[in-house]
């Protein structure tokens, strides 16, 4: 479970300082019992400039408030974070729509889009503001007309978000947590019993793990999108030119030159059948630090889809 400020939810609403004080403060308060259940809420670095009262912008309310306060919130805003804009998923030509409204390029566009590729995002709002009710009902406006709707929580009250929180999986804390948890979460892939030992050693990030595991879910969904025929579905195919074509592709093949000269690296055991062995040059990538996660291909709906290696990139000259 991940948590975004909404943006959207402060533009200018605000009638004096005391109600913008009041609406911060509870959201701070959001802040804090999130990060007492290992979360983090995830801000936008545009936020420091925004709307706060018709006269106000951001840096001038926060200089009316108490100095604990403009501390603290300042230390978030410009220092801490985490800012979602630094690893965002949907990009500038991702039309998303809610409430009539475009949202590409806000909170409510980027929870939306990684709920539609199988992340759970919530997103947090000020109050009083024109985004109180929940769930956010969002459209992705996708070419041909194949539009996608999403339905996205959207927390206004210390108390919501709490419950929220209780019923959510525990975070993961340690590269072992994550091999267990995703073993027990993606059922359709088969994992090599050694497919995540690369990654001891390497310092262990929350955010690196997050972005392990969507990707390892992209590839779950692929496995289970054929039909009775064994021919790929309409959402395999969107899977596929989503995440494995274009220059932003989360997944691809390693170049002609690489399988020369790394070949016998990117050999591994056959997790099933002893004496046999795997050639997997596919892998889904994260950029920073390289991690590669290898597994089989094609994808086939007859064959197991095994992930042989989840660690630093192999192919490093």
């Amino acid at each position: 479970m991940e948590l975004l400020v909404n943006d959207l939810s402060i533009g200018g609403q605000f009638p004096d300082i005391p109600s913008f004080r009041a609406a911060i403060s509870r959201v701070m308060n959001m802040r804090t019992i999130a990060r007492q259940f290992g979360r983090e809420l995830h801000c936008h670095r545009n936020l420091t400039h925004a709307q706060v009262t018709r006269d106000l912008a951001m840096p001038q309310a926060i200089q009316r408030l108490e100095q604990a306060e403009k501390n603290a919130l300042m230390q978030w805003l410009t220092r801490l974070g985490p800012f979602w804009d630094d690893v965002r998923m949907h990009g500038p030509d991702d039309y998303l729509e809610c409430a009539e409204q475009v949202v590409t390029d806000t909170a409510i566009g980027e929870a939306s889009f990684r709920c539609l590729h199988g992340t759970d995002y919530h997103l947090v709002s000020l109050t009083p503001s024109s985004w109180e009710n929940s769930p956010l009902s969002v459209w992705w406006r996708c070419a041909g007309g194949d539009d996608l709707n999403v339905e996205v929580a959207n927390h206004i009250s210390l108390e919501d978000l709490e419950a929220a929180l209780r019923l959510a999986p525990e975070p993961i804390e340690s590269w072992e947590q994550l091999a267990r948890v995703s073993r027990a979460r993606f059922p359709n892939l088969i994992f090599a019993t050694d497919s995540f030992e690369p990654l001891r050693g390497l310092p262990f990030s929350p955010g690196v793990v997050h972005r392990i595991i969507e990707r390892i879910d992209v590839l779950e969904r692929l496995q289970c999108c054929f039909d009775e025929n064994g021919e790929r579905t309409p959402e395999g195919h969107r899977l596929y030119q989503e995440h494995f074509t274009g220059n932003k592709a989360w997944f691809s093949d390693s170049s002609d030159t690489e399988m020369n000269e790394f070949r016998s690296e990117l050999t591994f055991k056959h997790p099933e059948i002893e004496g046999e062995t795997l050639f997997c040059t596919m892998h889904g990538k994260v950029k920073t630090p390289q991690i590669r996660i290898h597994f089989s291909w094609p994808v086939r709906a007859d064959t197991p889809l095994y992930v042989v290696y989840v660690g630093p990139k192999i192919t490093k000259r």
